[in-house]
């Protein structure tokens, strides 16, 4: 959930090669998880992608707005989106992680206005100082 899809080989610069959690693009094919995209015109606004972590569970994941987009709106529609998409599977909860610095404040912001709350390390995380993870009943 932290970095773009095409800059995911320089995701250190913001965190530690530990602390990365982001799925490259031949995870991103795995059979359990499906990711949209949303485009204005010819532009890449954003992506999300969901996990199903069992029948009831899902994780979202990647989930970025292009830089050009934030404060628009876009995020918060991807992840109504996503959540949307989750119900009509019947999935029940949804886990997130996501970065614990500064420059994630934003993102966590998001994820708490739309009931996210923090939560322990889930499905295989560890505790990580630099890592925030979240879920929320749907």
């Amino acid at each position: 959930m932290r970095c773009w899809p095409h800059t995911w080989p320089g995701c250190s610069r913001t965190s530690p090669p530990e602390s990365v959690h982001a799925l490259d693009l031949s995870a991103l094919t795995r059979p359990e998880i499906t990711v949209w995209s949303a485009w204005q015109g010819d532009d890449l606004v954003g992506v999300g992608a969901l996990k199903e972590l069992d029948p009831t569970r899902g994780e979202l994941k990647t989930m970025r707005v292009d830089d050009r987009f934030l404060g628009t709106g876009a995020g918060r529609a991807m992840l109504r989106h996503i959540m949307a998409e989750a119900r009509a599977r019947g999935i029940r909860s949804l886990w997130l992680e996501t970065g614990s610095e500064p420059v994630f404040a934003p993102a966590r912001g998001l994820y708490a206005s739309e009931g996210f709350v923090e939560c322990a390390p889930f499905e295989g995380y560890g505790p990580d100082p630099l890592s925030t993870f979240m879920t929320r009943e749907l």
